[in-house]
């Protein structure tokens, strides 16, 4: 197996199951800070924000070759998750108690977008020097992989786990504030 080939299953097999589980824990946290009674709404739909932010690159490395245009795509989703996530912690650290666990979750949430990004850049070398030297004639279009990453059932399967772990538990918490948030408007 090749060095490429070995990072690619790390990327596939350790990091992005890893970055799930930790949007589990993190959900886990919100859930028993009773988010929806404290920062609330804004707060959670932020954090479908932010998953979507890490989500998109993920889906074009995994659909699609990475050339200039998915590096580009990936670097500036990676900055924009970090502001965002910056703004996160400052709205809601008046707002809400932060555990602890809440705070080791996103020191993962927030490392393993880096660590990703970096492998994707070791691994595609060449691409990298083209972005840095303006080499991007033919590379500013989405290219589908001939070849799954994982092979034809790992896109599917991770969708599942990631379901399973970020988008129904998120998708509950946004319901969960959006249905606390029109209560408390509602008249007495």
């Amino acid at each position: 197996m090749t060095t490429d080939a070995l990072l690619i299953q790390v990327l596939l097999y350790v990091f992005l199951p890893l970055w799930g589980i930790a949007g589990f824990v993190d959900w886990c946290c919100h859930r028993a800070t009773r988010i929806e009674a404290t920062s609330g709404l804004k707060e959670s739909l932020v954090h479908s924000l932010m998953g979507l932010q890490v989500g998109i690159p993920i889906l074009l490395c995994l659909l699609f070759e990475v050339n200039v245009l998915v590096l580009l795509i990936c670097l500036a989703a990676w900055i924009l998750h970090e502001l965002v996530a910056h703004w996160d912690v400052h709205y809601a650290a008046p707002r809400r108690h932060i555990s602890i666990w809440e705070m080791h979750a996103h020191n993962y949430l927030a490392s393993l977008p880096l660590y990703m990004l970096a492998l994707i850049a070791v691994i595609n070398g060449p691409v990298v020097a083209d972005l840095l030297t303006l080499n991007w004639a033919g590379q500013l279009s989405l290219v589908p992989l001939e070849t799954p990453h994982g092979g034809d059932g790992y896109l599917p399967g991770y969708l599942a786990f990631m379901a399973v772990l970020a988008i129904f538990p998120y998708a509950e918490e946004n319901l969960r504030c959006l249905v606390f948030a029109l209560k408390r408007r509602r008249p007495a």
